[in-house]
């Protein structure tokens, strides 16, 4: 088990700086390591979570008790509990991350120029990764499964709340690295909850460190996409939309809105606006409603929707730009598929948006003029995720446009390099 590091200030610099230079030291072998070790480690790993159940569990318990003691929200605390599913669900992913196609030295494409030179162009690992999160000790499984897939040695900094949880998972991280011959550096946990080690983090660790992510909410994300020196896969917000047309078939839509609001609410993925076709008002409004609230959310409705449906709150402004993260969503009428693409690209902040209809035509407007990087045709929302994509795992979902969009798996974490190939050609 991780020994914590209780000291702070300079001693936290001193700490950081040291994982930043093994980290770099890690990247040489672990970039050029077989892909059957990688996956002997990644095998090995899930063992050893599998075989620790009770031992994270246990961890688990105590920051659950100091999350309780706290006063964290209950989003907040769904989100820090490990049960034996959630604990199986990592072994799981970190065995389909072992099955996937390993991506360093994938020739992505090549061409011959006409003076007989061949160029090739070659994933390559990103080099070493940072990924800040908050509260979800399984980000620990599925960053680092990530990371170690895609050659790249990683820095896990955990939230002070989860940070006994992630240390039992870690355990077994080492474990699988030990057990496969790959440096145990390949993947490491930052032992400290002093907030000064996010800071030495964001200034790059002199030069050691490549990209960071965070994963967590507003203010964090906020704050390392304003101090970060490093590039940053991130999202800010995940403000989600689910748009029923009038072309929805009623039952279709019941379902998919309770789950993609309420499977759970305290993901990204989750569903926070419903926009409903004014077209449809009169059949299809009050029924999903109606099932929303007996599934326990509460609803903010605007006033089109107050005069159909009683039950709920009148929205406000601050309604359309809030992510939730709990059992509330916000509704509204809108003109049609035109409608809730003009609300969409006035408030997404272009995580995932859904539509539920049977006309093509609706769905390719959809599809064609909504800029979200996940965009979903009769699916719930709640299927935002890099496992639900056939990633294994994802490391969190990036709604910026350059390198990384949408779930980031193996493959968003290598960059690429050329090889070009010749028979003695010089340039004229």
């Amino acid at each position: 088990m991780l020994k914590l590091h209780e000291k702070s200030g300079e001693d936290t610099v001193t700490l950081m700086a040291d994982i930043g230079r093994r980290a770099r030291a890690a990247a040489r072998p672990l970039a050029v390591a077989t892909t059957s070790a990688k996956n002997a480690a990644l095998l090995a790993m899930a063992d050893a979570i599998l075989r620790n159940e009770q031992a994270i569990l246990d961890a688990n318990a105590i920051d659950m008790s100091n999350g309780g003691e706290a006063g964290l929200s209950v989003s907040f605390m769904d989100r820090l509990k490990l049960t034996p599913s959630r604990i199986k669900a990592m072994a799981d992913g970190m065995r389909e991350i072992a099955a996937l196609k390993d991506p360093v030295g994938d020739v992505i494409a090549e061409w011959d120029r006409p003076n007989g030179l061949h160029i090739e162009r070659v994933r390559t690992p990103l080099g070493v990764v940072g990924v800040i999160y908050e509260s979800r000790p399984n980000v620990t499984a599925d960053a680092g499964a990530l990371c170690l897939k895609a050659g790249n040695p990683v820095i896990l900094r955990g939230g002070s709340d989860s940070i006994n949880s992630s240390s039992a998972i870690h355990a077994c991280m080492v474990e699988g690295l030990k057990a496969a011959g790959l440096p145990e550096d390949a993947v490491q946990l930052v032992p400290t909850t002093d907030r000064a080690a996010v800071g030495e983090m964001l200034k790059g660790l002199s030069g050691n460190l490549d990209v960071i992510i965070p994963r967590g909410g507003k203010s964090l994300v906020g704050r390392v996409q304003n101090e970060a020196r490093v590039p940053v896969f991130a999202h800010l917000e995940g403000i989600c939309h689910l748009y029923v047309d009038r072309s929805a078939k009623l039952d279709m839509a019941v379902k998919i809105a309770v789950n993609a609001k309420m499977r759970r609410t305290g993901v990204c993925g989750s569903a926070e606006t419903l926009l409903v076709d004014r077209a449809v008002a009169s059949t299809h409004l009050v029924p999903i409603l109606e099932a929303l609230r007996a599934a326990g959310c509460e609803i903010h409705a605007d006033t089109e929707v107050l005069q159909a449906f009683s039950d709920a709150s009148p929205a406000t402004d601050a309604d359309w730009v809030t992510e939730y993260l709990d059992a509330i969503i916000a509704v509204k009428l809108v003109g049609g598929v035109a409608g809730a693409i003009e609300h969409i690209e006035t408030f997404s902040s272009h995580h995932t948006e859904a539509i539920i209809a049977e006309d093509a035509q609706a769905v390719e407007k959809f599809f064609n003029e909504i800029d979200s990087a996940i965009l979903l045709h009769n699916a719930s929302t709640q299927f935002a995720d890099g496992g639900e994509f056939g990633m294994g795992a994802e490391i969190g979902i990036a709604t910026g446009k350059m390198h990384a969009r949408g779930p980031v798996g193996v493959e968003q974490l290598t960059s690429f390099k050329y090889r070009v190939r010749g028979s003695g050609q010089v340039r004229p």
